[in-house]
């Protein structure tokens, strides 16, 4: 057994590996580039090795350094995780080569599964059925649009050194082909050095279906039952479950042979995926079900698998690699239960699902489920490498007790500052299609909108103001006149009961409210307006504050509901955007009260921030300010006049409308 492993690579990847070889009593060496420096992988190994500058290409790309590393601390063999060198030949060859174990498939199989037209070939010759398609040598653009139109629109032109969705096109019109291979063909010469390209027919309700391999030194390979990645965005797996929903046992069993078939191909050892593209349109079907490509490595969702047959993937990879058997025959394994996994990344779905870098403050990813990851609270997300914060795994004995304890555990998340898709997968899974099982790569294309728009609830506005309430009305008590604004003073029982003014910003847009309490000091009830909408009560919320609301009561607060954060600001940290302000910049009046004073004219130029008007209601005094630059539109109220709750008192047409 391997005494010694140095892991080539980092986050949550080599935080899982360093477990498992923890557990076998294996030593450990991490490699960090110097944004990793103090990174949770680095923390966790016996020993860490430095091995360059934070971009990867001068650091977990550089071969030469990782061997250096593992020579210098006495490793025996080098783990590559997966990503960067995983499925690197050369780097495999030159481990061998430095009289190391390589944990990972051989440099032949590699080779052997990493052109997408070589592999399809071999797998026909193998009796793997493969997709309709042109794997030909003839590169042309002629013969290859000639090709396109033989097989039927739409088709799809990928890559053959493709991975990751790079190097990829679908076309749906012959028309369109010639600038779709052209942009393929620069893609795929910019990101892999190799323009070569493959025609194949889009499958037009595909399911994204991989089979768990593994084989050993010995010549014996088994499968591990099958995943589905169907939903993925921009071709990127976004939730995998295992087993596949339904999938028939039969279904089951020949997908199954037909990936021990491939493996066996290319004799192959250790842990490797092989990945079918399935035509769902009437259901999955063997005969509806073709090979893809192979991943020659360990896959980011292959928890699942863990989860539903009871192994350790890793520490097969490290048995296998020292020699041994397969632990376990084909007839000694079986599925039990479901398992899903939803990938958290450092992302805002609201904005095109940018990368959101930055500290990580606050780190609560629950108490339940499996939590893969390479980050704690106080750690930051790089800019330098994938932003990934965790895997989320969740196993039950049905796939709704697994989706029902996911959707759980994703309400129950937590992070800030940083920006995640929290609330964005959970509403994935609760989309009657996933429900149902009714899924394909295409779902979250179509769904759009629906599920990346951040929803703001009555509930997460209620929450906000429930909370800076109560911590106003414990200053009042406490007589902090720091903290609690003047007009809550008016709830004193001797003096008459005055609302509170609250401006504030949630994650950026402008609101406010008024309340008034309802009922006596002993038992509060407050009657709140919010934006304009009146008889909202503050009851029980489904919702948790951030640390910041006990440690920095005066500042911003922290929101989470649903997987979603709101960061909401207060008072001073509200930019004047005027009170009662709509979006089309018509300013209601809060509650009942008289015009002391009018400052503008109809037609009259405003800048942002200028007082237009002054409410008095209920013996305070309130500046109704310009909410942009621009021109007063409309001006319905007089100096002394009376208005009504919500009336608009006037209108502010933004400049340049």
């Amino acid at each position: 057994m391997i005494q010694s492993l140095l892991i080539a690579n980092r986050g949550e990847i080599a935080c899982r590996i360093i477990r498992t070889a923890r557990a076998m009593g294996i030593r450990t060496v991490a490699v960090y580039s110097d944004a990793d420096a103090n990174a949770l992988h680095v923390r966790q190994a016996d020993q860490a090795v430095h091995i360059g500058p934070s971009p990867a290409r001068e650091s977990y790309l550089v071969g030469d350094k990782i061997i250096a590393a593992a020579k210098a601390t006495g490793a025996e063999a080098i783990h590559p995780g997966y990503g960067f060198l995983s499925e690197n030949a050369e780097f495999a060859e030159a481990v061998t080569a430095a009289g190391l174990i390589w944990v990972g498939a051989t440099p032949h199989s590699i080779r052997a599964m990493g052109l997408k037209d070589a592999a399809k070939r071999l797998m026909a010759a193998a009796g793997v059925p493969v997709t309709p398609g042109y794997l030909g040598e003839d590169q042309s653009p002629e013969r290859l649009h000639a090709e396109a139109d033989a097989i039927g629109y739409p088709v799809l032109i990928k890559a053959v050194a493709g991975g990751g969705g790079k190097g990829m096109r679908r076309v749906e019109a012959s028309a369109d082909f010639p600038d779709a291979l052209a942009s393929c063909k620069r893609e795929a010469a910019s990101s892999f050095g190799d323009d070569r390209v493959i025609i194949e027919k889009y499958i037009l309700s595909p399911r994204h279906i991989e089979v768990q391999v593994f084989g050993d030194t010995h010549g014996n390979v088994v499968h591990l039952f099958e995943r589905d990645c169907s939903l993925q965005r921009r071709h990127q797996k976004v939730i995998e479950e295992a087993p596949a929903p339904g999938m028939s046992a039969e279904a089951r069993d020949a997908i199954c042979a037909a990936a021990v078939r491939a493996a066996q191909a290319v004799d192959y050892v250790g842990a490797g995926t092989i990945e079918f593209i399935a035509d769902a349109s009437d259901g999955l079907r063997a005969d509806r079900t073709w090979f893809m490509e192979m991943n020659t490595r360990l896959q980011v969702e292959h928890p699942v698998t863990e989860e539903i047959t009871g192994v350790d993937l890793v520490e097969w990879q490290l048995r296998v690699a020292s020699g041994e058997p397969l632990p376990k025959r084909q007839q000694d394994l079986s599925i039990n239960g479901h398992a899903i996994e939803a990938r958290l990344y450092a992302e805002d779905p609201a904005k095109g699902f940018l990368p959101s870098v930055g500290r990580l403050d606050y780190l609560d990813l629950g108490k339940s489920g499996r939590v893969e990851t390479g980050v704690e609270q106080g750690d930051a997300i790089s800019s330098f490498y994938d932003p990934m914060v965790a895997k989320l795994i969740c196993h039950g004995k049905t796939r709704h007790a697994a989706r029902t304890g996911l959707t759980a555990v994703l309400n129950d998340v937590q992070v800030f500052p940083v920006k995640t898709n929290a609330g964005f997968l959970r509403r994935l899974l609760s989309l009657p299609e996933f429900v149902s099982g009714a899924i394909d790569t295409g779902l979250i294309s179509r769904i759009g909108e629906v599920i990346t728009e951040q929803p703001v609830s009555d509930a997460v506005l209620l929450a906000a103001l429930s909370w800076r309430l109560e911590t106003y009305m414990a200053a009042e008590a406490a007589g902090d006149i720091a903290m609690a604004p003047e007009a809550l003073f008016g709830f004193r029982l001797n003096r008459p009961r005055a609302p509170a003014h609250l401006p504030f910003t949630m994650n950026g847009a402008h609101h406010v409210a008024y309340a008034l309490p309802t009922r006596t000091r002993a038992d509060w009830e407050w009657a709140l307006t919010i934006d304009g909408r009146i008889d909202l009560k503050a009851e029980t919320l489904p919702t948790t504050y951030g640390p910041s609301a006990e440690d920095n009561p005066c500042g911003p607060v922290m929101i989470f509901d649903g997987g979603d954060a709101y960061e909401v600001r207060f008072g001073a940290d509200h930019d004047a955007a005027g009170i009662g302000t709509t979006a089309d910049g018509a300013i209601l009046a809060p509650m009942p009260g008289r015009i002391t004073a009018v400052e503008v004219t109809a037609g009259q130029s405003v800048a942002k921030g200028q007082r237009l008007l002054t409410l008095e209601a209920m013996k305070m005094e309130h500046a109704l300010t310009a909410p942009f630059d621009g021109t007063v539109a409309e001006l319905n109220v007089a100096e002394n006049g009376q208005v009504t709750e919500g009336a608009v008192l006037v209108r502010v047409e933004r400049a340049g409308e």
